[in-house]
């Protein structure tokens, strides 16, 4: 397993009214975080609030290119961005104790936090299709390039871990600074993560490590 120190590109926020940030995601033009009651939209470019949706946004949120998905206590629900309307909802696979969430392959992957687990969830029915464990606290998720990532939290510490997308052996870690809480994650599909901050209120941009060709 390699390790090494997170490189914090950039900070976000606090903004106001959100005092905390939970899930996050990216549309390709706006970062979307979830602060409690409301999902909110952030330009990446300026930093600044372009609109907010009022909506239980308790956990981690997903963008699966046409719709955003957010966990609500025991439940996922599907809402249209333009209109702010719950499309839909199918139940959490860990009944209150998900963290979270990203859209990959077609389905919803889920971050179960204490129970270490990232379930491979069907989005029309929240059927579990497969599950895989980690070795630490899991809270957000996102996948890169074939590369399976997950937030961790545990007491003062927190990272962000590569795991085998088969079996969950851990691969590589990136540790933040001690105090810098990893609540919510999502790459931009290119060289960064997203991570929320907690109760920060902040959101993070880290770089993510590069690769050999």
């Amino acid at each position: 397993m390699s390790r090494s120190t997170a490189e914090i590109v950039r900070e976000y926020g606090p903004f106001p009214g959100a005092n905390h940030v939970h899930g996050v995601t990216y549309d390709g033009e706006r970062v979307w975080f979830a602060s409690g009651d409301a999902l909110i939209a952030v330009d990446p470019e300026t930093g600044a609030v372009q609109r907010s949706i009022d909506v239980a946004a308790h956990a981690g949120t997903a963008f699966d290119g046409q719709h955003l998905f957010q966990l609500a206590e025991d439940r996922i629900q599907k809402i249209d961005p333009a209109t702010g309307r719950v499309l839909a909802t199918i139940p959490a696979p860990g009944g209150g104790g998900d963290s979270g969430l990203t859209w990959a392959e077609g389905t919803l992957w889920v971050g179960q936090y204490r129970d270490r687990k990232i379930h491979q969830v069907d989005p029309q029915t929240g059927a579990i299709l497969r599950t895989i464990e980690s070795n630490r606290f899991v809270t957000g998720v996102t996948w890169i390039d074939g590369e399976l990532w997950h937030g961790t939290w545990e007491g003062d510490a927190s990272d962000l871990t590569r795991v085998d997308p088969r079996t969950g052996e851990v691969l590589e870690r990136l540790e933040m600074p001690a105090g810098t809480a990893v609540s919510g994650l999502e790459s931009d599909g290119g060289d960064q993560f997203f991570c929320g901050g907690g109760r920060s209120g902040k959101v993070r941009a880290v770089r993510r490590p590069r690769r050999a060709r």
